[in-house]
């Protein structure tokens, strides 16, 4: 019954008929710019995932471009929005002029929102991986067999990017591993249960063997006088027709946007 529940929730925040921020006394409008250049390997969901971030900017009042462009990392043109998605990025896509620029909009209080490969970026920007919170290092399986239904654990409904989620939530994903575990320098918001899947990771020499009991997919944390949220679920273009992905997403737009409260 509970997950019923939540998952009407969802449908709602994701329509824009029951948004946090309406649910707080109006909606809160603000701007994002999605980012979504790619300079390793390309996920063919990108543009379904700026496509439902369009639609959810459509339902629940806030503004939304997006660019491959980044001459678009500029102090001025930063200076429009209220947060940047790096949406599945790959590789090294900003040169030192346009990270120095990102980085002052982050410590001028900007907002981070990091989805998928957004974590598989800019390798040797030290920066950017306190930002993300933690590199990607390898996911289970090759390149056709990668995908597991898993159950995550939603720890504490007491942010916008969890209230509408089942405690418990049971979903098919490309399940990250990373190099490092951000437990204890983020505020971990999902975890996925290693038990309920082969968590083994494809890296060489001899791969590695997952992450363990606690092993982070979303969560978020103030860095360097900015917000940050990150999630690596997103991998397959049909994810995002999700009520339930599309409401954590939603969630964490807006806390990173600072029209919810950033309980991190």
């Amino acid at each position: 019954m509970r997950f019923l529940i939540r998952f009407a929730v969802a449908l709602l925040v994701v329509a824009g008929f029951a948004s946090p921020a309406a649910a707080s006394g109006g909606h809160q409008r603000f701007s994002a710019l999605v980012f979504s250049k790619t300079a390793a390997f390309r996920h063919d969901s990108i543009p379904a995932g700026v496509a439902a971030i369009k639609q959810l900017g459509a339902r629940n009042h806030f503004r939304v471009d997006a660019t491959e462009d980044a001459a678009a990392f500029t102090d001025r043109n930063l200076a429009r929005y209220d947060v940047v998605v790096w949406l599945s990025t790959t590789g090294d896509v900003l040169n030192d002029a346009q990270q120095a620029a990102f980085e002052r909009y982050i410590r001028h209080g900007g907002g981070y929102a990091g989805i998928h490969a957004a974590s598989d970026t800019e390798y040797d920007w030290a920066w950017y991986g306190g930002l993300v919170g933690a590199y990607f290092r390898d996911h289970p399986g090759g390149v056709n067999d990668q995908f597991q239904t898993a159950t995550l654990h939603v720890l504490g409904h007491d942010t916008a990017a969890t209230k509408p989620l089942p405690r418990r939530w049971v979903r098919e994903e490309e399940w990250y591993n990373f190099r490092t575990n951000p437990w204890g320098t983020v505020r971990v918001l999902t975890e996925v249960d290693e038990r309920t899947y082969d968590p083994r990771g494809y890296s060489e020499p001899e791969g590695s063997p997952g992450m363990g009991r606690h092993h982070p997919i979303s969560w978020c944390h103030r860095y360097d006088g900015g917000r940050a949220f990150y999630t690596a679920m997103g991998h397959k273009a049909e994810y995002y027709n999700d009520p339930l992905l599309l409401a954590h997403i939603l969630g964490g737009l807006k806390m990173a946007a600072g029209a919810a409260s950033f309980n991190c």
